[in-house]
Parts: C-alpha cells; structure tokens; sequence
C-alpha cells in the first residue's frame, strides 16, 4: 500500500485537533470530584470510608412518627425523616426517637439521588421519599469515578461506569435497609466545640474581600466548630455519631492513586474501630458518620502553600511561583507524606469528636419535620435592593477553575484570580463548543468564562440546572442540606439567615448546621465579594455572583414552611431529568490472561519467613483487574492479613482491605496481564505468631463466540513469623 503526505494545511488541522481533543480532556480532568476511576484503578489501600456506606436512623413520634436517616460513606451522608406511615407495635406506645444505624459497602462517593428513591419506594412504598431522603458526600477526591450523569462529569471520569453506579446505589440501599431493621426507640443528644490545628483557608485572599464589619465579628477565616450528634437507645447503650465539621478531605494530594476515604474517613474508622473492639473495619454495630459542612475554601494542608521547586512561600494573592507559575505552587500537610498527614488530621478530628460525645448532655427533643423542592437554579430572582433585582446564570466554569487550588493545582498557564479571557483559550474553546452567548458572559461577570457548560447539551446537559433544597429539623437542630460546597463566609449567611427565618415565625433558638455536597453536585458557592476576584472557588460558582443570595432566598422559604406548618402548601418544583445512554466507559472491558505455566493468585514475590513489628510484609501475586469485583460480588475483600490460633487451630482474620494497616496495589500490564502486590504495614500492636496474607480476586473469561464471565479466584502467601523488635 502507498504511503500517503498530507498537505501543510492537512497537517495543521490534524495536529489542531488532536491538541483540542487533548486539552479537552485535561481540563475537565481538573474537575476536584475524584483522582482515580474504577475502569483503571492504581491500588486500593486501607480504609473503611470509601467502602463502606454508613446509616445512624433517627425517628420520632408515635402512630404517626416521622424518620430521618443519615447515612455517611465514602463518602456518603443521607437522612431521611418525615412520614405518616405507622409504626410497627413496638413503637406505638413511645412518643420519642426511634434510631437505627446501618453500613454497608458502596466504594465510592454518592451519585444522584433517582435511583436511590426509585429503589427505596419499590420496597417501602411512600415511607422514604424525595422530601425525606438527603444523599451528602463526606466527601474524598481518592474514590472510583464514573456514576454522575451530567456531562461535564462524564467526561472527567472517561465515561459513565454503570458498574459503579449500581454498586453504589445497592450500597446506600443496603445501608438503609440495615439501619431499618435494627430501629430502636432511644435518644439523642448534641454537642459542639472547637477544633484546633487542623485548617486553614486556602483562599485567603478572597476571604479579605468580605466586608471587613463582617469578618471582625469573626475570630478565624475558617469555621472551627464541630457539631456532634450522639445516639443511644433507652438504656444508654451507644448506636451511633453524626459529626459535621469544615474541612476538605484533601490530604491526599492529586498525586494519590489510591482508593483513600481521606482525613474524615480516618476519623470515621478510628471512632469505629474503638466502639467496635474485636470487630474488623466496616463490621461492628456502632456507626460513626463524619460529614461535611461548609469547607469550599478550607484545607487541612496546614503548613500552607509553598513552592515545590524553590521552597519560597506562594501565600499570594494567584498562588503563582515565581519559577513554574500555579503549578509549582502546593500546600503541605504536617505529616511526612500524604498518608502521614491525613492521619494526623484524621486523628485530631476524631479525639475532639470523641470528647464531645463523651460530655453530650444537651437532649434534642421535639418534632422531626422536612422541607423539600426542586428548583430552577439558572432562573431564580433576588432582590439586590427596594427597586433593583438580579437573576442567576446558566451554568458556567471560570478560568480559574482550570487553575485548581493550592490542594491540587491544574496544569497549562491558568491561575487563580484570572478576570480577562485569553484570545488563544477562548479560540480554542469555540472552536470545540461554540461561543459562549453575549448573555451568559454578561450574566456571570466578572468571571472570564471557559466553558459554557450552561449552553452545552450534547450528548445530555453538561451541568443541572434543577437542584434539590432541602432542610430537615429534629428538634432545635435543623439540618440544611445544601447542593454544593459553600465556602467560610457563605455558610456563616446562610446559617444566620435560616436561624433568623426560624425565629420571626417563632422557633427561636435554633441551631443551623450546614450538610455540605447533598443530592447533586453543583461545585462551588462563594460570596458575591469573593466572586469579584475569580479565585478556583468563584471560578467554580457555576450559577453567577448571585448564587448565594438565590440559596440563602431559598433555604429561608424552607424554614419559613417549616415554621409555619406551611410545608404542604410548597410547590414540588420541577423534576429534574434521568438520563439513558450516557458516554460508556473509554477504557474497555478485556479478558484477563495469566502468564504461560501461571494461574491467577500464583505467588510471584514471596514473603520473607520473618518480620519485626514496624516493618512492611509485602507479597505479589499473579492478579486480574479488580474492577470484575464489582460486577462478581463473591468476596467483600481484596485481601486479608491472618493470624495462626494454637489454642482453636485456626486461621483468623486480623485485617482486611478496609484496615489503614494493608495496602493493595494493581499493576497493569499489557494485553490482559497483570500483578497484585499486598502489603501489611505491621503495627506496633501486633502480636507475635504466624501469619499469613490471602488474595481474593477476579478474573474476566471469554471463549471464543461466547459471552464474558466472571470467575472467582483466591490465594495463600506462605507462613511468616512476626516478632517484636
């Protein structure tokens, strides 16, 4: 066959679109949702948030009682009150809460609500409902990838992963169901306090663009009070924690390829592991959810931003350095490493929370009652004065979004704080999506927008336009369930404007938390004055400079139904849409093959006969793609570490993959081949005996003209002895 020359012209638009089609891709890849996906996972390491979805129930009333569940995993949080089904016998005669906790596993952060609703009413008809069911992420940016159905997100996971999805949603099912099962009627008691040592605002910058009135009446530039929910039943046997503090899980940097629940799934796994003595990680009756608040500008990298290649302090106002510009720019966590510091963090957020679960006395009692609507976030007015009004936007991202955050920078030449388009940028981006209208670029000034995503539908809508609002109330507490990630100053608004609403029409004293990332991802929420300078945060307000005030409209009507008794007469909103045939997964299923004369789990790197406490075990094993697991659900485990009982001559399971202590790592080779190396990172609590470390996987089969299947498999290290030193 003749070679074929292309044209200079030819050459150039071929090498155009292949730089377009590239850029694409990593710009939405900046998107701070995940760093990893299930298609190509690097490893799973040791923790029990990203795979486990928690479920504290709390009910209350007697023939006519109404539920709340709250339900936190890998991220996820979920409460569910609000009914008028009756309760089963056991209740009837019990006029306080009725609390039941459940967890199960869902490996991977919340995805839209639908399915979950649509699987909750096909088992408790109208018990669990849109108005009484709150999905929040915790959240972790080291989770699989792949569930959300809007465009924008699609994209940054390399396609929709229907395996994840389901995996999810069973998870969170399960949770429920758990947690329904075992309701008990009991009490529930709140505390909050301080929590020192553990953020910083990583925008400071647009933090000092609020009114300075209003930041003087403020001690810090990050919220640090934790709010904690302590359950128990009648006889003050403990059920369960809800805690809600502000912090990013961002501990683990964008660097991570670890599936990783971060500094608040750490919390969650300490405060587990010490009410469930002698119980494995993700077993056990006692369920600690830690959730998240308003934490869009916070950082839990406390020894601030610093430039990776100089040393110099970048703590200005673009977060540049002044060799390598944004990207060079990182802020470092007070470990040693990523893993250390998210430890430390974890740590410290789970001694505070279990000191103010010891000392909770203040009881919640009272009606547990629910606000739900949908709205149209792109069409929503707010009065600016008595004769001026505004709108809010159809979505659209900034070009500081592009630039990520001192957590994790982006890549090319963005930077924070960018208010003026550049030629070459917007060049490239009409050419792969059009021009942003006159009207949105006006509506979302004074952001320079990059990509309209507002005005993008194909293949379905890049962004949502119909949100759920949402506030639960148990007792004086009202829980506000909020789409997004508020930054400092927006949460504190909008927790004043609620608790100002409750008291005008008579519920006075009302303490207002802030339930961050709830429902549906929005990204960002910063003050119109933090808007005006278009750091990452503003550059992610998807709706305008107006988005606060539409919510803080919004949530005030809730609170004013609430009050009133009015929640009946609010209008449903319109639905939001469920989408089909979303973008499959780029990276496709193959069959997986084991070397010549090797079987899956075969030992390629065997253990060493000894360790010391202190010290890594670490083995390898032929392996097969751990995503096969999610569709073949034999084992709950990738790996176990086990220890040899002389008195009962028997093997037992001293951790598994939701231990902090193992680590699991993938390594993929071509053509379906591939290794699996376990490590256990023995603890200084070990006891000495024999040990010994078991994989569990499976393998992806396809004979020739016949379906795939999906075969389990397992395998055994060799003995080892563990000594202390």
């Amino acid at each position: 066959m003749a070679k074929r020359t292309f044209s200079t012209l030819e050459t150039f638009l071929i090498f155009l679109l292949i730089m377009m089609t590239a850029i694409t891709v990593a710009l939405l890849s900046l998107l701070f949702i995940t760093s990893g996906t299930i298609e190509n996972p690097k490893g799973f390491p040791s923790t029990e948030s990203p795979q486990a979805t928690q479920s504290p129930t709390a009910t209350q009333g007697s023939t006519a009682p109404q539920r709340s569940t709250l339900t936190q995993g890998p991220t996820t949080t979920q409460v569910d009150p609000g009914t008028t089904t009756p309760e089963p016998p056991l209740f009837q005669n019990f006029s306080g809460y009725h609390i039941g906790v459940g967890r199960a596993d869902c490996t991977g952060q919340v995805a839209d609500i639908n399915m979950v609703l649509n699987r909750l009413k096909s088992k408790y008809g109208s018990l669990y409902r849109r108005d009484n069911v709150i999905l929040s992420g915790t959240h972790t940016h080291s989770g699989p990838a792949g569930y959300f159905q809007y465009t924008v997100f699609v994209i940054a996971s390399e396609g929709f992963s229907n395996r994840t999805f389901n995996y999810m949603v069973t998870g969170i099912m399960k949770s429920i169901e758990i947690a329904h099962k075992n309701m008990k009627p009991g009490k529930i008691f709140m505390n909050k306090g301080n929590v020192d040592g553990t953020q910083i605002n990583r925008s400071p910058y647009s933090y000092l663009q609020n009114p300075l009135a209003e930041r003087l009446r403020y001690s810090s530039d990050t919220d640090k009070e934790m709010l904690v929910l302590k359950m128990v039943d009648l006889n003050g046997e403990d059920l369960g924690l809800i805690s809600w503090f502000a912090i990013h899980p961002v501990s683990m940097n964008n660097s991570n390829h670890l599936v990783n629940s971060d500094n608040m799934g750490y919390a969650s796994y300490l405060f587990e592991q010490e009410k469930n003595k002698g119980h494995l990680p993700g077993q056990g009756p006692f369920v600690a959810a830690f959730a998240s608040s308003n934490l869009g500008d916070v950082s839990p990298n406390i020894l601030g931003p610093w430039c990776a290649n100089t040393g110099e302090s970048c703590d200005n106002a673009n977060s540049t350095c002044p060799i390598g510009g944004a990207t060079m720019c990182m802020a470092r966590g007070p470990g040693q490493d990523m893993l250390d510091s998210t430890q430390i963090i974890g740590r410290t957020l789970y001694q505070r929370a279990t000191a103010l679960y010891a000392l909770a006395s203040q009881e919640l009692t009272g009606p547990l009652t629910s606000a739900h609507q949908w709205v149209n976030m792109t069409d929503v007015t707010v009065p600016l004065n008595s004769t001026h009004t505004a709108k809010t936007c159809k979505p659209a991202l900034g070009y500081s979004f592009a630039a990520g955050t001192i957590d994790g920078a982006g890549t090319f030449n963005f930077t924070q704080g960018t208010t003026v388009s550049d030629p070459f940028w917007d060049t490239l981006r009409d050419q792969l999506f059009g021009r942003p209208s006159d009207e949105m670029k006006e509506c979302q000034k004074p952001k320079p927008v990059l990509i309209h995503t507002g005005e993008l539908s194909k293949p379905h809508p890049w962004h949502p336009d119909i949100v759920d609002v949402q506030i639960i109330t148990l007792g004086s507490l009202a829980i506000t369930a909020i789409p997004g990630e508020l930054t400092t100053m927006s949460g504190r608004r909008l927790r004043e404007a609620i608790k100002a609403e409750f008291a005008t029409y008579g519920m006075q004293n009302m303490t207002v938390v802030i339930s961050g990332l709830c429902n549906v991802y929005t990204h960002y929420i910063a003050t119109y004055e933090e808007y005006q300078v278009q750091r990452y945060e503003a550059a992610s307000t998807i709706y305008g400079p107006h988005t606060l005030s539409a919510y803080i409209q919004l949530y005030r009507g809730l609170a004013k139904a609430i009050a009133t008794d009015t929640v009946a007469n609010l209008s449903r909103g319109p639905e939001p849409p469920f989408f089909k045939d979303l973008i499959k997964p780029l990276i496709p299923n193959i069959v997986d093959r084991a070397p010549i004369g090797k079987n899956f789990g075969d030992v390629l790197q065997p253990l060493n006969s000894k360790y010391r406490v202190g010290e890594v075990a670490e083995v390898t094993f032929v392996g097969a793609n751990p995503k096969n697991s999610a569709e073949n659900r034999t084992h709950q485990t990738f790996l176990t570490v086990e220890k040899y009982e002389d008195a009962s001559a028997t093997w037992q399971v001293v951790h598994n993959d939701a231990s902090w202590e193992t680590r699991f790592y993938w390594h993929k080779g071509l053509l379906g081949h591939s290794n699996a190396t376990i490590q256990w990172h023995i603890p200084d609590t070990a006891k000495p005996g024999i040990y010994r470390i078991r994989y569990f996987g499976h393998n992806r089969k396809q004979d020739f003209l016949k379906p795939a299947v999906i075969l389990s498999f397992e395998s055994t290290s060799s003995d080892f002895e563990v000594v202390t030193t």
